[in-house]
């Protein structure tokens, strides 16, 4: 199990628990976080796109080629971006911090 720590768009702070296996997108839905994931984490929109705070960003695996031509569409992307569907969660990123874009 791993602690998750999400900032919303209107820059409210949650710590939500999350299983190993799970993807971030199902721990964040599953906690009442409004990530979309209108394709159900099949990678073909980016509407679970988050924003990985830069320190955690390079402990992640590298995203895919697909992952990173769905990012180049998501509107607020930056460097630090990533699906939410593509992380899933593991004990390694207990404390993990992300922030939802603005729109969100």
């Amino acid at each position: 199990m791993a602690r998750l720590r999400f900032t919303t768009a209107a820059g409210e702070h949650l710590v939500i628990e999350a299983n190993g296996g799970d993807t971030l997108l199902r721990a964040a839905q599953a906690a009442g976080l409004p990530l979309e994931g209108t394709c159900e984490g099949q990678m073909a929109c980016a509407t679970c796109h988050v924003i990985v705070a830069a320190h955690w960003f390079d402990r992640l695996p590298p995203a895919s080629a697909d992952e990173e031509d769905m990012l180049d569409l998501a509107p607020h992307a930056c460097r630090t971006s990533r699906l939410s569907c593509q992380i899933v969660v593991t004990d390694d990123l207990d404390g993990l911090e992300v922030a939802l874009p603005p729109g969100t």
